[in-house]
């Protein structure tokens, strides 16, 4: 069966042990085959943290390289991206397929920026060992001058 429709029931109340086994891919159990993930579907985890000077974005990325990552800002909207392919094969001595193994795996995380709050120009990023770190620099608060006015009295 394909398609499963479950109504209210004695069923719903007991579910099927082999629902989740039958649900998944059988790749995602045990360790990743020759180093493949065949089913790569997360978004890496983010964060943010602030201090006075700046905001620090971390993103974890294990396993990408700096090439593969794209962080770009447009209309005040910074955009974190990755896109990756990776292929394997092996071949008989004729050169037929015997295996032939291939995976796709992306993300794109998105953030606002305050262009009021925010330097846009100053922004930097920079990745290593596995975390891409992004400093989005706060622009410097404008102290107003003292507009202080001594009057004489008479």
């Amino acid at each position: 069966m394909t398609l499963i429709k479950r109504n209210a029931g004695v069923y719903n109340s007991f579910p099927a042990l082999l629902d989740d086994f039958f649900a998944k891919d059988l790749f995602e159990f045990g360790p990743k085959t020759n180093g493949f993930s065949n089913l790569t579907k997360s978004i890496p985890a983010v964060n943010i943290l602030e201090n006075d000077n700046e905001y620090k974005i971390e993103v974890a990325a294990p396993g990408l390289k700096k090439e593969d990552i794209k962080v770009e800002l447009n209309d005040n909207v910074l955009t974190i991206s990755s896109e990756t392919k990776q292929e394997k094969e092996e071949k008989d001595k004729e050169g037929r397929y015997t295996r032939r193994e291939f995976s796709f795996s992306s993300f794109k995380r998105s953030f606002t920026v305050d262009e009021e709050t925010i330097d846009t120009e100053k922004i930097q990023a920079g990745y290593e060992n596995g975390i891409l770190n992004i400093h989005v620099p706060k622009k410097a608060k404008q102290v107003p001058e003292n507009k202080t006015k001594t009057i004489s009295i008479s």
